[in-house]
C-alpha cells in the first residue's frame, strides 16, 4: 500500500480537492497532511475523515516532507503538491506502480507544459556541467514523485526550493533506480520574478553543493546565497479577528488524560533522570532546559506517535466543534513542547496552540529548547513568575482585542493558578490542587467536557 503525503502552506483553496482525488485511489490506505503553520483555513479544510494532519517542526517544504517521510507506516511514499487542480484521476497509480513492480526506487513525474524558467535556465545547464546523466529527466525540479521510504531516509532534505533537485541527486548518488512518469496536463501559480529569484539562487546552491561533495570545486563563495524565510505568526490569524470570545485549555491531563513527558519517560525510557531533574532543580527555565535534553536524538514520528498513545477526552472535539459554532476561539496554552501542542490543535480542528519550542534538526529533537517570549514577565504581567500562561493570556487578549471577561480558562494543576485566576471565567478540570480549586469559577471532576456548554454560552 501507499502513503500520500501533501505538503501545505497557505492552500484552503485546493487542498480538499486534491485529497479528494487521492483518496478515491485502491492503493492508498494513509494520507499525511503536513502542515508549514498555515496563516489561512488550510487546516479546517483538510480536516477530513481519511487524513491526519500535522504541523510540521520546522519551517519549509523540506522539513514538512521529511516529517512526513518519518510518519509514514509504508514504505512506498507518493508526495504530491496542494496547488494543484489537474491531476489526472490515476495520478498515484502512475507514480507509485514502478516502486510496486520493483521496477525503480525513484519516480519523478513529468508533465504536458513548457519547464519552467528556472529549470531551463539554472537547473538544466549547472546539471549538464555537474551531473550529465540526470540532464534525461525533462522536469528535474518536479515535486510530484515516489520513493521508498528506506532510501529517503538516506537524504537530505533541503528546507527550501532546493529540496526537490537535492532528492534526485542523492537518490541517484546512492545508486537509486530512478525513472520518470508522465502526469499529464498540470497547470499550477506562476511566480513572480522575485520568487523566480530565490528559487534560482536555491536550486542553484543544492546542486554546487552536492558537486563540491563529490568533485571538490571550489565554491566557497556560493555557500551564502540562500535567504532564510522569515517565520509566520501562525498563532493569530486574520480571520478570527471579529471574533469576541475565547477558551484556552491547558494540554497535559486536561485535553489529554495524561502527561505528554511523563509518557514519553516511560516509552523512552528516562524515567529516573526526569524525575532527577523535576526533584533537583528548583530554577523554572533551567527545569525546563534539562528536560527538553532528555527527548534529544527523538525523531518526530518517535515523539508524535507518543503523543497518539495518550487518549484524548472523549467528547473533547464534540465540545470545541459546538463551541466554535458559538464564536468561540479555542486553543491551547501548555508547558509542554509546540510539536505536541500543534499535533493535538490540529486533531481536534483548534484555533492555535502555543507552548515550548523544542528545536528539530532533519526532524531529530536536537535536546534544545526556546521559551516562547509571550510567557515572559513583562510590565503588564499579573504575577511575579518570571515566566507564566497568564502572560500568554494577556498577550493573546491585547491581539485579538478581547476582553479578559470574555476568555474562559480550563486547567488541572499548579502551573494553571495565574491563567485561571485572570480569566474572566476560570475552571479546574479533574484537579487535586487545593488552591485551584478554591480559586476557580468552575470546577469539573468528569472526565467529560460536556458541562462547558453549560458554562460557555
Amino acid at each position: 500500500m501507499v502513503t500520500l503525503i501533501i505538503p501545505t502552506l497557505n492552500e484552503e483553496k485546493t487542498v480538499k480537492q486534491v485529497i479528494e482525488l487521492v483518496g478515491k485511489s485502491s492503493l492508498v490506505n494513509e494520507i499525511l497532511v503536513i502542515d508549514d503553520k498555515s496563516s489561512d483555513d488550510t487546516l479546517k479544510v483538510a480536516k477530513l475523515p481519511a487524513v491526519k494532519l500535522y504541523t510540521s517542526t520546522k519551517l519549509g517544504k523540506g522539513a514538512s516532507m521529511r516529517d512526513g517521510m518519518l510518519l509514514a507506516k509504508n514504505e512506498v511514499i507518493v508526495f504530491l503538491d496542494a496547488d494543484i487542480l489537474t491531476y489526472p484521476n490515476d495520478v498515484v497509480e502512475r507514480l507509485a506502480t514502478p516502486i510496486i513492480n520493483d521496477e525503480a526506487d525513484l519516480v519523478k513525474s513529468s508533465f504536458d507544459r513548457q519547464a519552467g524558467r528556472v529549470t531551463e535556465l539554472v537547473a538544466k545547464p549547472l546539471l549538464s556541467i555537474l551531473f550529465p546523466d540526470l540532464t534525461r529527466f525533462s522536469q528535474p525540479l518536479s515535486g510530484m514523485i515516489a520513493a521508498r521510504k528506506s532510501l529517503l531516509k538516506k537524504v537530505e532534505f533541503e528546507n527550501d526550493y532546493g529540496v526537490d533537485i537535492g532528492l534526485l541527486i542523492d537518490m541517484n548518488i546512492l545508486g537509486a533506480r530512478i525513472t520518470e512518469v508522465n502526469i499529464g496536463y498540470i497547470e499550477n501559480r506562476m511566480q513572480s520574478w522575485e520568487a523566480l529569484a530565490k528559487m534560482s539562487r536555491e536550486v542553484s546552491l543544492s546542486i554546487i553543493k552536492r558537486a563540491k561533495r563529490i568533485e571538490g570545486y571550489n565554491l566557497e563563495t556560493l555557500q551564502n546565497m540562500s535567504i532564510i524565510r522569515t517565520q509566520m505568526d501562525y498563532a493569530i490569524r486574520e480571520g478570527l479577528r471579529g471574533l469576541e470570545k475565547m477558551i484556552i485549555f491547558d494540554m497535559d491531563n486536561t485535553l489529554l488524560e495524561d502527561s505528554f513527558i511523563t509518557t514519553a519517560a516511560e516509552a523512552f525510557g528516562f524515567k529516573k533522570d526526569l524525575i532527577k531533574t523535576v526533584t533537583e532543580t528548583d530554577n523554572a527555565y533551567l527545569r525546563t532546559k534539562g528536560i527538553a535534553k532528555l527527548l534529544k536524538g527523538k525523531s518526530i514520528d518517535e515523539i508524535l506517535n507518543v503523543t497518539d498513545s495518550i487518549p484524548i477526552i472523549r467528547d473533547a472535539e464534540f465540545v470545541i466543534s459546538e463551541l466554535k459554532s458559538r464564536g468561540y476561539i479555542c486553543g491551547i496554552i501548555s508547558d509542554s513542547y509546540d510539536v505536541v501542542t500543534n499535533h493535538i490543535k490540529n486533531k481536534l480542528g483548534m484555533d492555535f496552540s502555543i507552548g515550548n519550542e523544542l528545536e528539530f534538526s532533519r526532524s531529530i529533537a536536537t535536546g534544545e529548547v526556546k521559551v516562547p517570549s509571550s510567557f515572559l514577565r513583562t510590565g503588564k504581567s499579573k504575577c511575579n513568575h518570571d515566566f507564566c500562561k497568564s502572560n500568554v493570556l494577556l498577550q493573546l487578549a491585547e491581539q485579538y482585542t478581547i476582553g479578559l471577561e470574555k476568555i474562559i480558562s480550563i486547567g488541572d494543576s499548579e502551573n494553571d493558578i495565574c491563567l485561571i485566576r485572570e480569566s474572566g471565567k476560570g475552571i479546574a478540570f479533574r484537579s487535586n490542587n487545593n488552591y485551584l480549586n478554591l480559586i476557580a469559577d468552575h470546577t469539573i471532576s468528569e472526565k467529560s467536557f460536556l458541562e462547558l456548554l453549560d458554562i460557555a454560552q
